[in-house]
């Protein structure tokens, strides 16, 4: 395996444990009252055709498109979660608006610092 693709890879793998999804996992599982590990497991591999489909996306449609995708999953995710817990749902819906803002702002800061 090329030393670019597996470093990159690895990269990405730690990339996706990200503090977003601890915060999902967090309110999912509480207001369900599932097992932390069990859910994740079973998200994990459902989300792969996801994550796969959005990098598609990108591919075609750019980061626009991507971003776009990613708002469908967020309300997605709320939605079903309203089944749960409306708190869940709400929780999920705040923690997206977030990641907007930080997809945003992290440009103009990230540009403000390195000049």
């Amino acid at each position: 395996m090329d030393k670019n693709l597996l470093v990159t890879s690895i990269a990405l793998a730690f990339f996706i444990i990200c503090p977003r999804l601890a915060g999902i996992v967090h309110v999912v599982c509480k207001y369900s009252e599932l097992p932390l590990i069990k859910t994740a497991l079973i998200g994990s591999i459902i989300a792969i055709p996801l994550v796969l489909l959005m990098i598609w996306i990108y591919s075609k449609f750019g980061i626009i498109g991507a971003l776009a995708f990613g708002v469908v999953t967020d309300l997605v995710s709320a939605y079903l979660l309203k089944s749960i817990s409306i708190k869940a749902s709400i929780d999920t819906l705040i923690i997206a608006v977030f990641v907007l803002v930080a997809v945003k702002v992290a440009p103009l800061i990230s540009g403000a610092i390195i000049k």
